[in-house]
């Protein structure tokens, strides 16, 4: 009998899954609806062989999915919420750097005394 993995692991995992740049960037590429991976690659501008390995990471996840039409493979995003997800940190880094950005302007404010 397998034992439930807790919650708190499977979010790791997730983060896990989404914590590579390529994977982030394609996920915000998908988010304008399905596309194919010519238009990934072109829009990336990586090697066929990463871009093939970053994907399958995502559809192993089922983050995404494949489907073939013809000789193309067209790539979608079927967890919608990771749209949400990436809203969020961009939420959290525009607040984070704005913090940042607050403090810097102090630290030259106070050097220049």
């Amino acid at each position: 009998m397998t034992t439930p993995v807790p919650l708190y692991q499977a979010k790791a995992d997730l983060f896990r899954t989404l914590g590579h740049p390529v994977r982030i960037r394609v996920l915000e590429l998908l988010q304008g609806g399905p596309l194919p991976v010519r238009e990934l690659l072109a829009e990336l501008g990586i090697e066929a062989s990463s871009l093939s390995q970053q994907l399958a990471v995502l559809r192993r996840s089922g983050i995404v999915s494949a489907a073939r039409e013809g000789a193309t493979v067209v790539y979608a995003l079927s967890a919608p919420d990771v749209v949400d997800l990436l809203l969020a940190a961009r939420r959290m880094l525009t607040e984070l750097l704005a913090g940042q950005g607050e403090l810097l302007a102090q630290l030259r404010t106070e050097a220049r005394r």
